[in-house]
């Protein structure tokens, strides 16, 4: 339907493309079009190229699911080559190409962005994060989720020139120790959610900072971190009140004792108590779930 109102034409009406493009066509039409089918759109005419050109310019969003894993380099070079205006950029799934001479560019432009999405860019490297910090004051939203290049001094520079971040993932960064998470957190006092997961280097100092300097904070990743303790969770309990989840599977040295408080207060835990786990647990075994006198 939307083809055939492109394409037509009437003695009384023009075509689509005679409708204001800034005005109308980019901000209200072309913004409900998957970004796949706007670039096939562009293969239509030289009209329609420049019109999807124009829209790629003025784009606030870009996420490279919409177009795929396919993505080749030199298009998405091209693709973002005009745009100074970008909010948002995810480029999860651009692992196997995405290095810094390409990122580079688009962020260095483009200082309004607030959220940027880098899960699993190995090939990137330090330089792609300091860029992100000298060019994007206004950050709130980072994903560095399996990016093993992060290190200290560029977490320093993030923190030092984005002190707006809400939100900071650093899942398997495992270059980071306590003394970088205790340095962002002090920059960075206004993080509502921090994931540290799957990162063994990361402790009870770590934990126990980010809970005194983070009063906002809801959310918070500590999967895997085996240093971590009972006395750091108590510690988050007291300073964090409003914290929403907390994720503490296969962290060994954290029992119940420290959860229980969290627990009572209706946070969201990703480990059960150690009795419904039994029960969980005798369920597998024997096929069902026995009565108990939870009063003795």
């Amino acid at each position: 339907a939307l083809w055939c109102l492109m394409m037509s034409v009437t003695p009384t009406r023009g075509c689509l493309l005679d409708l204001p493009w800034e005005d109308i066509l980019v901000p209200h039409i072309l913004c409900h079009l998957p970004l796949q089918q706007l670039l096939s759109l562009q293969r239509v005419s030289k009209s329609f190229q420049s019109l999807i050109q124009l829209y790629l310019a003025n784009m606030r969003c870009f996420d490279s699911s919409q177009i795929g894993p396919a993505i080749p380099r030199a298009a998405f070079v091209n693709l973002l080559k005009d745009n100074e205006v970008l909010q948002q950029l995810a480029l999860q799934n651009c692992s196997d190409w995405l290095t810094d001479q390409e990122l580079l560019p688009v962020i260095g432009q483009n200082h309004h962005l607030h959220q940027i999405q880098l899960k699993g860019c190995a090939q990137l490297s330090r330089h792609a994060l300091v860029a992100i910090s000298l060019s994007c004051p206004h950050l709130r939203q980072l994903s560095l989720a399996h990016c093993e290049w992060v290190d200290s001094l560029s977490l320093r520079s993030l923190a030092d020139h984005c002190k707006a971040l809400e939100a900071v993932d650093l899942t398997a960064c495992r270059q980071l120790k306590d003394e970088a998470i205790c340095y962002l957190v002090q920059k960075c006092s206004r993080l509502k959610s921090l994931s540290l997961a799957v990162n063994a280097n990361v402790g009870d100092v770590a934990v126990e900072e980010t809970a005194k300097c983070c009063p906002e904070l809801e959310h918070l990743d500590l999967t895997g971190c085996l240093r971590v303790k009972n006395d750091s969770i108590r510690v988050l309990a007291e300073y964090c009140p409003k914290l929403r989840s907390l994720k503490v599977k296969h962290c060994h040295n954290v029992a119940e004792s420290s959860l229980s408080i969290l627990r009572s207060r209706g946070v969201e835990l990703d480990v059960e108590p150690p009795l419904q786990r039994a029960l969980v647990l005798l369920q597998d075994v024997v096929g069902f779930a026995p009565f108990i006198n939870l009063q003795i």
